[in-house]
């Protein structure tokens, strides 16, 4: 029996397999080494995990997660899930979130895998490891097309009056915000990239708008020139697309990816199916 993790910044997914086949699935709030202490993970595990599954006991867990590109948080996410879970022979490992779309979605294929949610990455994946990575580098100077990224865009042009008076009293009304509270939020409260990414839905509800439509395809063209085109023989490889905004935006997502002259593959909402296969296979 193994347990495989998928976690973003936002929503961690954990499912139970026994031969091969997925006999439990719940979800906690993501897990990122970057913002959270080993303490504030583990007792994640202890409080939100635990009581919901059948058993702590595993021959194998696999956690693939944002922020867990380093060696040192690698160890302190690997401490803190054997703190809690009983794993035979300490068989625990811990990689990235990207090699977890990568093996999701392009299984033992050579691809492009890409996630867009609340932060966005991508890889070229040879089949076998990930071959070249373009640094996200977070919502601040990166994370092009994510949901905090689309959202920072999106209060900014609100802020600074690009939007339509009446959009902007709608979206105020709509998150019962004052711009004072959003600079709090981004600037002094913890978690910026997941309050901006939760501000990312109205661009959905409101795509019939040109501004808004604008700013969705824009944020897609930028992440896609500035990181899947730099990947080698990109045009002739599929590239696939895992996370809550790809799945979202799936059209405008395609649209934009053609006229860039790429091959969509796959855009599902969470490459666990795929990691689920994979490990079965394994």
């Amino acid at each position: 029996m193994i347990l495989i993790a998928d976690s973003g910044s936002t929503k961690t997914d954990w499912c139970v397999v026994e031969k091969g086949k997925l006999i439990q699935q719940v979800s906690t709030k993501g897990t990122n080494p970057f913002f959270q202490s080993e303490e504030e993970i583990s007792n994640e595990i202890a409080t939100a995990l635990l009581p919901q599954l059948t058993t702590n006991a595993f021959d194998a867990v696999y956690f693939y997660g944002a922020g867990c590109g380093f060696p040192d948080k690698i160890a302190m996410v690997h401490r803190a899930i054997i703190r809690h879970l009983q794993v035979s022979g300490d068989e625990v490992e811990v990689n990235t979130d990207m090699l977890a779309a990568a093996r999701g979605l392009c299984g033992h294929e050579p691809g492009i895998a890409c996630i867009m949610g609340t932060g966005s990455n991508s890889c070229y994946y040879d089949g076998k490891h990930i071959g070249a990575n373009v640094s996200p580098l977070g919502f601040i100077l990166g994370d092009e097309g994510s949901g905090a990224c689309l959202g920072k865009l999106l209060v900014g042009d609100i802020l600074k009056n690009q939007m339509t008076p009446e959009l902007k009293e709608k979206f105020l009304k709509q998150f019962n915000l004052e711009p004072a509270d959003i600079i709090d939020r981004v600037y002094r409260k913890p978690f910026p990239n997941r309050f901006l990414a939760g501000l990312s839905p109205f661009l959905a509800e409101n795509l019939d708008v040109p501004e808004i439509r604008a700013l969705v395809k824009n944020g897609f063209a930028s992440f896609l020139r500035r990181n899947v085109l730099q990947y080698p023989d990109c045009r002739e490889l599929p590239v696939h697309f895992t996370g809550s905004v790809a799945y979202y935006y799936k059209e405008i997502l395609e649209e934009t990816a053609v006229e860039s002259g790429l091959r969509i593959g796959s855009i599902v909402r969470t490459p666990m199916e795929g990691l689920v296969r994979y490990h079965a296979n394994q």
